[in-house]
């Protein structure tokens, strides 16, 4: 009999694992069609949402008698937070309907409103003042699929305005980063923060820096920016017998150019930038592609002096950029000095290379 009863449950077993294997299948298929389902469900109820806010927003604003006279209208708000909480429930305090009128002056046209934004994302949008770093971020999150928690630390780490230090023309800025192939300046970042790798700025090595920009890649991709991917890191460069290697590489789809990164502990050297340059040069004789466009070079440094950098680095070079990053986030206000540095920086050098260029043309002029 126990030799029966081990053949009996031998045989069972082929069929116990078929089950398993169906039931398996079964569940991922059916699982598919109910996840399917919930996000078109979420989407839908998401675009409705945003919807019935946008109304209610420009309800509240019109019997207020515009954007002027919201001072006025508290009382109008307090009554109607009480009505609709009372019927719909939670969700309708003073403070959100507020939050509503804010968005519906913000963003005034409901056809321009997107579809994969939800209504946190327009309320951390609604609270950017200015009009253009407003825009920018409402399309960067868009395009980029930033989360609410992604698009509150870009506003906060002043993503907008980092991006635009460089530009002569801050009214315009803004259309420079819409260009379809956007120039270097309109995609590097400065002060870069990266304060999303871990890394005590007390006591770290270049490679515990890299470490951790690889590790929260992601997080990296969206400091630098849209259309960048990863090509590899430590890149060998071979020249003569010499073998260098560049920290990080990335290609931008958008400026059709790869992106050279080298990381560096301490102040950026003369040093730096030449090694850079090497490898800039290197990339744009042996690396290049049909149709791409010249590489550039980021040297990231814990600090930089700018005379340092303005002496070293060629008038005419626009490829290639020596950047400070923050292990930390800085609070507002040291970010606004910063930027204001580079601003005056910025200004100074170009003051001091419009005498040169002019000099150049009277001579230039004279010899024809």
């Amino acid at each position: 009999m126990k030799k029966s009863s081990k053949t009996k449950s031998f045989l069972i077993k082929p069929d116990v694992e078929v089950v398993e294997s169906v039931e398996a299948e079964l569940y991922k298929r059916v699982r598919s069609y109910i996840a399917k389902a919930r996000t078109k469900v979420y989407a839908v109820a998401n675009k409705e949402m945003v919807a019935a806010y946008w109304n209610v927003g420009r309800e509240i604003v019109e019997r207020q008698g515009g954007a002027e006279r919201a001072k006025y209208g508290d009382g109008l708000i307090k009554g109607l937070s009480l009505k609709l909480t009372a019927e719909f429930g939670a969700g309708y305090t003073p403070t959100n309907l507020k939050y509503m009128r804010l968005v519906f002056l913000a963003f005034p046209n409901r056809h321009t409103l997107c579809d994969q934004l939800n209504w946190s994302h327009y309320r951390t949008l609604a609270g950017v003042e200015n009009e253009r770093a407003r825009q920018f971020y409402f399309e960067e999150c868009a395009k980029s699929d930033w989360s609410v928690r992604d698009l509150q630390r870009q506003i906060s780490t002043q993503f907008y305005e980092r991006l635009i230090a460089n530009h002569v023309d801050l009214k315009n800025a803004s259309e420079y980063v819409k260009r379809g192939r956007p120039e270097p300046k309109d995609i590097v970042r400065s002060p870069a923060i990266l304060e999303f790798t871990g890394v005590s700025p007390f006591a770290y090595k270049e490679s515990d820096l890299e470490t951790g920009l690889v590790r929260h890649l992601g997080k990296f991709l969206m400091e630098l920016g849209r259309g960048f991917a990863l090509v590899g890191e430590q890149c060998p460069i071979h020249v003569g017998n010499e073998v260098y290697h560049c920290d990080l590489v990335f290609y931008n789809f958008l400026a059709r150019c790869f992106f050279l990164v080298d990381l560096k502990v301490g102040k950026i050297t003369p040093e730096d930038i030449g090694q850079m340059q090497l490898y800039k040069h290197y990339y744009e004789r042996e690396r290049m592609n049909p149709g791409d466009n010249p590489p550039v070079g980021i040297v990231l440094g814990s600090d930089r002096d700018e005379a340092v950098i303005r002496y070293t680095l060629n008038e005419h070079e626009r490829n290639l950029f020596a950047v400070k990053y923050h292990l930390n986030l800085p609070t507002e206000e040291e970010l606004q000095r910063e930027l204001q540095r580079e601003r005056a920086a910025f200004e100074e050098a170009r003051l001091l290379a419009a005498p040169q260029k002019a000099g150049r043309a009277r001579i230039s002029k004279r010899m024809k």
